[in-house]
């Protein structure tokens, strides 16, 4: 045994296992030899430690020392009352701490599958719970804020208003009257065929009527506008946080939501109602052109069938979920485009984000004053 690192001797009180010598990088390889040697031959069991006679001590040599006592051992080292100096003890300690940490040998075990997926649930609920209160909150801002505008009208700003009307408005009309076009004319063309098999093709007017003016139209405009706008008010705003710009005015003593919030939202509660009808018209355009030219149903008599069948609360249905939809895109819209920390990439993810959400939010509103309408018999 070497007797310069590790003796051992039997005394009337039992077996101690001596650590002596200095354990330091000087001694690398004499201390790597023995720990060649008690990996065949264990140290003995029940053998208490007796540390008086150890002399110096770096990392290298509390590294061997660890390795050659193992982890049980080394803990009892730790909590025993021994002659031990407490610098010792820490450097023991922190070396012990950094091979659990790097060590695959006493890594700690993983957890499973199962522990894994229920953690990431709990973790994405959490998270989900934190976006919807922290959304909440910022929609409370700007309601408050629109508010005090209302006692103030020589703050409200109109340049801006009417500039996100058109960027967000009127310069999105052509995209969204021809999509709603070409989705009004594959409803007719899915219900002129169905409905040709049970003799009844002069219902898909109906068809057509219903579709746009209570659902296709408002959503089709919403998730455009979500895909469109929010993503531009998440862009524009975390742009100005990279560049500080959101600082500068805040120590200018300007309010940002006055300034930047507002205007955008203000823009797409007009825009988005004024949207949803050409949206409206160009489906029922859609469905027109498909009757007239595969069903031989003339403009005259589809516009008969219309007003003869098609009541106007469908019309105000679809049209009262536009400044619902709209307030909703915008706000999460410019909500993402604060929180961007300030780098390019986190712009990027933001605006993925805005566009996410923003898209679910819609879908979820729409299905649920679907439900609400229908329980109401409207």
């Amino acid at each position: 045994m070497q007797a310069e690192f590790l003796v051992t001797e039997q005394r009337s009180d039992g077996n101690y296992l001596c650590i002596q010598g200095d354990w330091t990088l000087g001694n690398f390889s004499a201390l790597e030899k023995l720990s060649s040697r008690y990996k065949k031959q264990p140290l003995p069991d029940k053998s208490s430690l007796d540390t008086s006679r150890l002399g110096r001590l770096d990392t290298v040599g509390a590294s061997a020392l660890i390795q050659l006592l193992g982890h049980e051992n080394t803990r009892q080292l730790l909590l025993a009352d021994s002659m031990l100096p407490a610098e010792k003890k820490a450097l023991i300690h922190t070396v012990a701490q950094a091979l659990e940490l790097t060590n695959p040998a006493i890594q700690k075990k993983k957890p499973g599958a199962i522990s894994r997926f229920f953690g990431q649930t709990g973790y994405s609920v959490s998270a989900v719970w934190q976006q919807f209160i922290s959304l909440l909150g910022f929609a409370g801002l700007i309601l408050e804020a629109l508010f005090r505008l209302l006692w103030h009208p020589g703050q409200w700003r109109f340049t801006s208003v009417v500039a996100q009307v058109q960027s967000s408005g009127l310069n999105a009309v052509p995209i969204v009257m021809l999509l709603t076009f070409m989705v009004g004319a594959v409803i007719a063309f899915l219900g002129a065929t169905v409905l040709a098999e049970f003799g009844a093709s002069v219902y898909t007017v109906h068809l057509v009527a219903f579709s746009n003016l209570r659902e296709f139209a408002i959503l089709l405009t919403s998730i455009l506008m979500a895909g469109r706008t929010a993503s531009a008010f998440t862009a524009q705003l975390g742009s100005m946080k990279v560049n500080e710009e959101i600082d500068a005015i805040k120590a200018s003593g300007l309010n940002p939501v006055y300034l930047l919030v507002i205007p955008r939202v203000l823009a797409l509660l007009v825009a988005l109602p004024i949207l949803t009808f050409l949206g409206m018209v160009s489906g029922i355009l859609g469905g027109l052109a498909v009757c007239t030219l595969s069903l031989g149903i003339s403009p005259v008599m589809f516009m008969d069938i219309i007003s003869e069948n098609v009541e106007v609360r469908h019309f105000w249905i679809g049209i009262s979920k536009a400044p619902i939809f709209a307030f909703v895109i915008a706000v999460v819209g410019c909500h993402e485009g604060f929180k961007v920390s300030g780098s390019a990439e986190s712009v990027g993810e933001h605006t993925t984000s805005s566009v996410v959400q923003c898209i679910f939010l819609v879908i979820l509103l729409d299905a649920l004053a679907a439900l609400f309408f229908m329980e109401m018999g409207w």
